[in-house]
């Protein structure tokens, strides 16, 4: 059953859950929003091998790590570089979404930043909104920001789950990746924006500029909640998130666009 142009109703937020070959229309909400959603972005195969590397990620992590010290709050995981394992690797050049980056950037030119994601517990409290990436122009004048220039560096996250109001679904803020406007705290965050999160089921991409306001919510469900995500800069863009820790071995074992995306986090 196709839910292509379905609009799922997350409370306030609205949101088009596009086909991955919907491509110039998900690059234009992607300019619009901050960030657009890919249905059945991975294929049966994908989604079972990465939900397994996921869990097992996750099984070890939990075991040296109890929740009150979890990177991202209590109960609230940030996977840390994961580029090194094969379930990780493999979404580097995922043809359902490479071509959106490719309209999105009007360039094949890109390259994959790294691979991580994240996943929070069951009594995770709500996160406050953030962005993903700082003011690196610091002009004394005030004129440019970060926000003034295309989008420098994307995400594209990979749901495990389906994503729900009682697991902790992300919520985003559409349009706050190009906007001056301070983020506020989470006592100062209107209501609305509390109630904007996506659901959406397992499989799912969301792609997204990470200077877009988004947070995790609450999870009071029973389930863990984990995404995966691999980063890709800008053909003009590179920064210090650069890890080289992916192993040679598994680097000749991808595609060449894989091979060629991935070129500078190969390990020497």
């Amino acid at each position: 059953t196709t839910i292509t142009k379905t609009i799922r109703h997350c409370d306030m937020l609205q949101v088009e859950i596009l086909d991955p070959t919907e491509t110039r229309k998900a690059a234009n909400i992607f300019h619009r929003d901050g960030f657009t959603i890919i249905q059945s972005a991975l294929t049966a195969d994908q989604l079972v091998m990465a939900q397994s590397g996921a869990d097992r990620v996750i099984t070890q992590q939990m075991k040296q790590i109890p929740l009150d010290q979890a990177n991202r709050g209590y109960a609230r995981y940030s996977f840390g570089s994961q580029v090194h394992h094969p379930e990780w690797a493999q979404l580097i050049d995922n043809p359902s979404i490479l071509p959106i980056l490719e309209a999105i950037w009007n360039s094949s030119d890109f390259v994959c930043s790294g691979a991580g994601g994240d996943y929070s517990t069951p009594g995770a409290e709500i996160q406050p909104l953030h962005s993903d990436l700082g003011d690196f122009f610091n002009d004394s004048l005030g004129l440019v920001t970060v926000k003034d220039i295309p989008t420098p560096f994307i995400v594209v996250n990979y749901l495990m789950v389906e994503f729900t109001q009682m697991n902790g679904a992300t919520r985003f803020v559409p349009g706050t990746h190009r906007t001056r406007t301070p983020i506020p705290t989470l006592e100062e965050e209107p209501e609305r924006f509390k109630q904007s999160f996506i659901c959406a089921p397992a499989g799912t991409a969301i792609v997204r500029d990470v200077r877009c306001w988004h947070g995790g919510n609450p999870n009071v469900s029973n389930q863990i909640r984990p995404m995966l995500g691999i980063g890709y800069f800008a053909p003009w863009y590179r920064d210090s998130r650069f890890e080289p820790r992916l192993p040679l071995q598994l680097h000749q074992t991808l595609s060449n666009r894989a091979q060629h995306l991935s070129r500078f986090l190969v390990e020497h």
